[in-house]
């Protein structure tokens, strides 16, 4: 799972953002994972576990 967390990935997560948009590219990796709402360009942060356990497998 790890080898997909890149900077500039495009990731799908399981639930959709407000905006109705489901995709989303890494900005920022660390403890912390930063990522960008590709519908609305909406940043946020999100701790590294619960990121790997919201990713659509």
């Amino acid at each position: 799972m790890n080898n997909k967390l890149a900077i500039g990935n495009v990731i799908t997560l399981k639930k959709k953002h407000p905006c109705g948009g489901y995709a989303w590219t890494i900005y920022r990796l660390g403890a912390d994972v930063g990522i960008k709402c590709l519908k609305c360009s909406h940043q946020l942060f999100i701790n590294r576990l619960k990121f790997i356990k919201s990713i659509r497998a």
